[in-house]
Order: structure tokens, then C-alpha cells, then sequence
């Protein structure tokens, strides 16, 4: 197989893998629970990127990372789903955002960002990542 036939018998649109982020997500029985994770296309990275980058006053671009983690977090996270609706209401939540912050420490979402730019490539930080996209 040469390198053209493995592109495309691989694609990278559907690209998933579990994890285990904690030791507190565990089952009845103590076992850990997975979260299932799907990587960013470079699509989708440039569209959170946009959206976490803002321009102030004075042509200064300021990058929020807390947004990009949120946003990297909610929408490529499967198993649990952050989007639904009816977990969202049940916690008193208005929107993803507040659900994520609510059910997640900030410790275990830093981890599932790691392992989504892991699994999409990225081997570097997230220091490096965020000044990347500042760029």
C-alpha cells in the first residue's frame, strides 16, 4: 500500500477514540467510565479558533482560551453529550457552556482538550497551540 491508497482508505472526518479522563467517573462497580472523543478537522479547528479570537480596541487580537477549551470540549466530546438539552435543563443550565463548567473540574476538562488535539495531531502543548492561533 503506498501512501495515497492509505489517505484514502483512512479518512480523518470520523476519527474517534475512548478515554478515560478521571478517577472519579467511575460505574456501580468501580469501573472507569470512557468518554468518547472525535478529533477536530483542520476546518473545524480554524471555525473554534475564529470563534475564541477576539479584535479590541486599537487592532489588538486578544485569544480566549477558556472559549476555545469550551467550545473544543462541547463539540468534540460524543459520549457524554454536553449539547443535550435535557441534561442542560435538569441542572438549571441555560447553555452548554454553563452545563460543562457545572459537571466538569477544570482539571478534567483540560485533560479532554489535551486528548482531542492529541488525536488531531497536535503534539504540542497548549501554550504553543494558543499561540499558534493568536497568530
Amino acid at each position: 500500500m503506498n501512501l495515497q491508497e492509505f489517505l484514502n482508505n483512512h479518512p480523518v472526518d470520523n476519527l474517534t477514540e475512548e478515554i478515560i479522563v478521571s478517577p472519579r467517573f467511575k460505574d456501580a462497580d468501580g469501573l472507569p467510565l470512557k468518554f468518547t472523543i472525535k478529533a477536530m478537522t483542520s476546518q473545524e479547528f480554524e471555525e473554534i479558533r475564529k470563534s475564541a479570537t477576539e479584535i479590541r480596541k486599537g487592532r489588538k487580537v486578544e485569544f480566549d482560551a477558556q472559549k476555545f477549551n469550551l467550545r473544543a470540549v462541547i463539540n468534540h466530546t460524543i459520549v457524554p453529550d454536553f449539547k443535550d438539552a435535557a441534561s442542560i435543563q435538569k441542572l438549571g443550565c441555560r447553555t452548554a457552556d454553563e452545563y460543562v463548567q457545572k459537571v466538569l473540574l477544570a482539571g478534567e476538562m483540560s485533560t479532554i482538550v489535551s486528548k482531542i488535539q492529541e488525536l488531531s495531531g497536535f503534539d504540542v502543548g497548549m501554550n504553543e497551540l494558543i499561540d499558534e492561533a493568536k497568530n
